[in-house]
């Protein structure tokens, strides 16, 4: 059961979309997932909704258990007019830096939807450079639909890499933290040294401090 303020969420989500609409035509939501944590790649997804497609449920993914995000994306996969995901790998991250390679993810899930829009809603403060005009929205997951179908479609894929990644590397228990700062995380880090995965750039500053 979805509660009274959840579907008033929703309802204000899909309404902001229907404005965009009217403004720019198609566009897409983007959004990113796995900025923060300790290892893995960074993804993104990008999505396009059609005029009148309402998903029941849809918000911030942060917002929803796994398992409704879980449930969400099955629904906003089967009834998107188009969606795609990026990546950017670790290895890009430590070489230019997690803004820029969340950015270069965003730019990867736009370029692979199967249609094109001609506008752009980014999560957040800051765009990545793409061909068509974007505007920047911040907390944009809990402001337009698309954000928000984005936010989970890439927030669902990341945790599944990371459920595959635990059981590459099952020492440090990716399952459990999927990469984040979390004590247990930097106990198996402490005993198991980094994984293949792992930011060293992330890194630095825990080693520094334990030295100290």
């Amino acid at each position: 059961m979805i509660c009274s303020d959840t579907v008033n969420d929703m309802d204000d989500l899909f309404e902001y979309d229907t404005k965009i609409r009217a403004a720019h035509g198609i566009f897409c939501g983007i959004d990113e997932a796995g900025r923060g944590p300790l290892a893995g790649d960074v993804y993104a997804a990008a999505v396009i909704l059609d005029e009148g497609t309402v998903i029941e449920g849809v918000n911030d993914s942060k917002k929803l258990t796994e398992k409704q995000r879980d449930a969400l994306y099955d629904e906003i996969t089967e009834r998107a007019a188009a969606w795609s995901v990026g990546i950017a790998s670790v290895e890009e991250i430590e070489q230019i830096n997690i803004l820029q390679a969340a950015m270069l993810a965003m730019t990867r899930a736009y370029e692979g939807l199967i249609l094109r829009p001609g506008y752009a809603l980014i999560d957040g403060n800051k765009t990545p450079k793409l061909d068509i005009p974007c505007t920047a929205v911040v907390k944009g997951d809990g402001t337009s639909a698309s954000i928000a179908c984005a936010s989970i479609i890439a927030k669902v894929t990341r945790d599944r890499y990371m459920a595959d990644m635990a059981e590459k590397y099952p020492e440090w228990q990716f399952e459990r933290h999927k990469g984040y700062g979390t004590k247990l995380h930097y106990e198996m880090i402490d005993k198991y040294g980094e994984s293949p995965i792992h930011r060293h750039s992330f890194l630095t500053k825990y080693y520094a401090k334990k030295t100290d």
